[in-house]
């Protein structure tokens, strides 16, 4: 048979297989070899998984257009609108004070230390005692300072004999030089008379040539000898005087230093300087006190000033005489700065405030008093409430809300001067805006916040 044939022989001229004329239980060699099973099965359609291909898309899509939008608008944070504390930008008048947190303590305090060591022998009063100058407070002992003391008493009182042998050395040379300037003057007086009688005897005949010659002679000897002395009276007498103001001014030394030595040595009795209230006062009898070691204090019991912590933020505004205020019972105090301490411990420094006139009555040393220090004069100026977002920022940007409440967007301030309730606004800010005052710690490298519901 013909391939045509063949070809025809198994499908028809629609494409359909013929039906089989063949008898019932016949075999066919081709059914048997699995060609007879092959069907054609319509496709069936799958909604499901066109729709799971849209909504794949419409995210990606979603995705990129958020992508787009945060490029646009900078780094973003999403965050409950419950959270943060959202003010206005108000205007009013700015009042240029901070609250101060001050300490009472004594105006006046006195340390005690021990100029000498020792071992406690008595002691005369307790810790809190009222003390009057002069009063014994504890009684020391030293025996290495007081056998030091014997010996150098006995040779500073040799050294000081020394010095008056010398000095009565001297005046005896002076003496003597005074001495000799009587005789002197004696001898000359003498000679002069007799030189006078001799010359009239030896115009007369009376006495010879030689005579007369020795006598004068001798009265010109005393004549000279007397210059000498005088010269070697003036040279003796201004050596003798810086000699001698040396001798004094060591023997001064001198007796100053045992003066200084009884001083040290009478230390060991430790007195009150000064009227006061003694404090910190903490020994017991046998104990031993290092040299320079403190003992105690002396505070004024009647005078108290405010010890307080100011942020070193305020470190340039803050200057001696700044006024402040406290109120006790109805009544207003004045005070001012007295003292400012230019070291920074842990973000702060310290200052002294005195009172102006007469200070508050009942108020003890330890005690808490808020006061209020006038940093300059009230003004009118846009305020935003004083916050934690400043420690963040350092007043420099601020997020702002929008409109909607939808977001908060970063924008750069300039804020000036703050006190406890408000900060006030140079630039940046206009009234009715509304600004997050709440801390940023959390997204303070965000450039803008999403707000939303809890």
């Amino acid at each position: 048979m013909p391939a045509e044939q063949k070809k025809s022989g198994t499908e028809g001229p629609t494409g359909t297989k013929p039906i089989s004329m063949k008898p019932l239980g016949s075999t066919d060699r081709k059914a048997q070899s699995g060609e007879g099973m092959d069907r054609v099965f319509a496709k069936k359609k799958q909604p499901l998984k066109w729709l799971a291909y849209g909504a794949v898309a419409m995210g990606a899509a979603y995705f990129i257009f958020t992508m787009v939008q945060d490029a646009q608008g900078g780094r973003s944070f999403k965050v409950p609108a419950s959270r943060l504390v959202v003010s206005s930008v108000s205007e009013g008048t700015f009042e240029d004070f901070i609250p101060v947190r001050g300490r009472v303590t004594p105006l006046k305090t006195l340390y005690l230390d021990a100029i000498e060591g020792g071992r406690v022998e008595r002691i005369m009063v307790e810790d809190g005692a009222a003390l009057k100058k002069g009063d014994l407070i504890v009684e020391l002992s030293n025996s290495n300072l007081q056998v030091s003391f014997t010996a150098n008493e006995t040779r500073v009182t040799e050294q000081l004999n020394n010095l008056r042998t010398q000095e009565l050395a001297l005046e005896r040379t002076r003496l003597g030089h005074k001495r000799s300037l009587v005789d002197i003057n004696y001898q000359i007086k003498t000679l002069t008379r007799q030189a006078i009688r001799e010359r009239d005897l030896f115009e007369t005949g009376a006495i010879t040539r030689t005579r007369l010659d020795d006598t004068e002679d001798s009265l010109e000897y005393q004549i000279n000898l007397r210059e000498i002395t005088l010269e070697s009276q003036t040279t003796d007498a201004r050596l003798q005087e810086d000699q001698l103001r040396f001798l004094r001014s060591s023997g001064e030394r001198l007796e100053q230093s045992i003066v200084v030595a009884r001083r040290n040595l009478d230390s060991l009795n430790v007195r009150a300087p000064v009227d006061g209230k003694l404090s910190g006062f903490n020994v017991e009898i046998g104990q031993s006190i290092p040299r320079g070691n403190r003992l105690g204090q002396i505070d004024d019991p009647d005078n108290y000033k405010l010890t307080a912590n100011i942020d070193e933020f305020y470190l340039g505004r803050v200057d001696l005489g700044q006024a402040a205020t406290f109120e006790r019972t109805g009544i207003n105090y004045a005070m001012r700065i007295s003292k400012i301490y230019p070291q920074v411990n842990n973000g702060q420094f310290v200052v002294d405030f005195v009172f102006n006139g007469a200070q508050p009555t009942g108020i003890r040393r330890g005690q808490t008093i808020q006061t209020r220090l006038t940093l300059g004069d009230a003004t009118k100026a846009k305020l935003i409430p004083n916050g934690a977002f400043f420690q963040d920022t350092g007043g420099n940007w601020v997020f702002v809300v929008s409109e909607d409440g939808s977001q908060a967007v970063k924008r750069s301030v300039r804020l000036g001067r703050r006190n406890a309730r408000f900060i006030e606004v140079l630039d940046g800010l206009e009234v009715g805006e509304r600004v997050v005052t709440s801390p940023y710690t959390s997204f303070v490298e965000m450039d803008r916040l999403k707000l939303g519901s809890d």
